[in-house]
């Protein structure tokens, strides 16, 4: 496996295009465009959120049918959640735009939004910018990149990546692109993540290797405890890498998830890093766990505690409320066994041992916890397991962000 430059348009066949067609934002891009110069297999996971957006429910009937696509028109600045039939007629109405003007098959057609909750979409501004961004749809890494930033919304840098893996004789390239920064909270996947390939791969395998992933990566961040109306993954295939088919359960198929699971791993932590006003990328990493399920159920609980979060932002090792926050998760384990480290690029140091302070230097602590990624390892003494959780520190800056968002 290789790390290459690029994103979405780094696998054979795939474009990418933005316009700004003023749904929400001035002076700012706000569409994006991926394209597949062939027809794709196509896989998704959804939010769990009971209240799904219009875009969601289309998405998911498109997965579902099995129909190939050759498109995604991605909007920021509006989510048409919470719109009824007249939101999800604008999904029907994005679709039938943009197979008239790529010319392809509207049924197959995928669609992303995210924004504000509640307000429909001015559709004829959404039509118009289908046509801008048909014309200049490219394969360049640039307007992969461009098509990033263009669904950003209180993002505040864009979120890509693309790796290559050899198949038999074959290269085969993975790319991703995704936004999220608040409203996260994932039971499915992200806000939004979108990611090509030109394997030729089966539909089954495709699905199979996505949904096998997500609960290891977009389901173990957590910015605000706030699960999506709008968190979708797609996954599109368009087999022009003309490598040999990829099955389920064969060493091709492993090797593929294995490259599937950088790219979503990748994204989830630029995810949780860029959370709505944080300095740092958090990570808390279980070890020593009896089971996978132990592990993850510890680490969320750490990620997701708002004492612990604003510790983080303090730069302050404030080791009682990480053990506060493994002890409500409802994972059994013996608070008296744990060992808690904290580390980062400036060092690594231990805190407690068998569940009490050791004589440590504070200010070891705070230089080592005021780093951009910082890591806190919990070893519960009780197997094998391990997992990793991903979140940031919670700062004034979260508040500020979204007391006035919709203004």
């Amino acid at each position: 496996m290789e790390r290459i430059e690029g994103g979405v348009t780094a696998a054979k066949g795939f474009e990418a295009a933005c316009a700004a067609a003023g749904l929400k934002y001035k002076d700012r891009t706000d569409m994006a465009l991926i394209y597949s110069q062939v027809p794709c297999v196509t896989a998704g996971t959804f939010t769990t959120n009971v209240v799904k957006a219009a875009p969601v429910k289309w998405d998911q009937q498109v997965v579902k049918s099995g129909k190939k696509s050759q498109a995604i028109i991605v909007n920021s600045g509006i989510a048409n959640a919470c719109t009824g039939a007249e939101g999800f007629g604008y999904c029907k109405d994005t679709a039938d735009k943009a197979g008239e003007v790529l010319g392809i098959d509207p049924a197959g057609v995928l669609i992303g939004s995210t924004g504000v909750i509640g307000k429909q979409m001015p559709i004829e501004k959404l039509k118009a910018g289908i046509e801008a961004l048909a014309p200049k749809k490219a394969s360049t890494l640039e307007a992969g990149t461009e098509a990033a930033r263009a669904i950003m919304t209180t993002d505040t840098k864009e979120k890509e990546i693309a790796v290559t893996i050899q198949v038999k004789d074959k290269t085969v390239t993975i790319g991703g692109m995704a936004k999220g920064s608040g409203m996260i909270h994932p039971n499915m996947c992200t806000m939004l993540s979108f990611i090509t390939t030109d394997a030729v791969i089966t539909k089954e395998a495709l699905q199979s290797a996505l949904s096998e992933d997500v609960p290891d990566t977009y389901n173990m961040i957590s910015v605000d405890g706030d699960t999506s109306t709008n968190d979708t993954v797609l996954l599109l295939a368009n087999g022009m890498a003309e490598n040999e088919e990829i099955t389920c359960g064969t060493p091709e198929y492993q090797e593929f998830k294995a490259a599937l699971h950088v790219i979503n791993e990748y994204l989830a932590k630029k995810i949780a890093g860029d959370g709505e006003g944080a300095t740092a990328l958090f990570e808390a990493k279980v070890i020593g766990a009896e089971s996978k399920e132990q592990a993850k159920v510890l680490a969320k609980s750490i990620v997701c505690s708002n004492l612990t979060k604003t510790a983080i932002a303090g730069h302050d090792a404030n080791w009682g409320r990480i053990l506060c926050a493994m002890g409500y998760s409802g994972a059994q384990f013996d608070p008296e066994k744990v060992d808690l480290f904290f580390e980062s690029q400036a060092g690594k140091i231990q805190i407690i041992e068998n569940g009490t302070a050791v004589d440590y230097s504070e200010e070891e602590a705070t230089k080592i916890l005021s780093q951009p990624e910082v890591t806190a390892i919990a070893d519960v003494k009780l197997g094998q397991e391990s997992a990793s959780a991903w979140g940031c520190d919670l700062t004034h800056g979260y508040i500020e962000i979204n007391a006035d968002y919709r203004s």
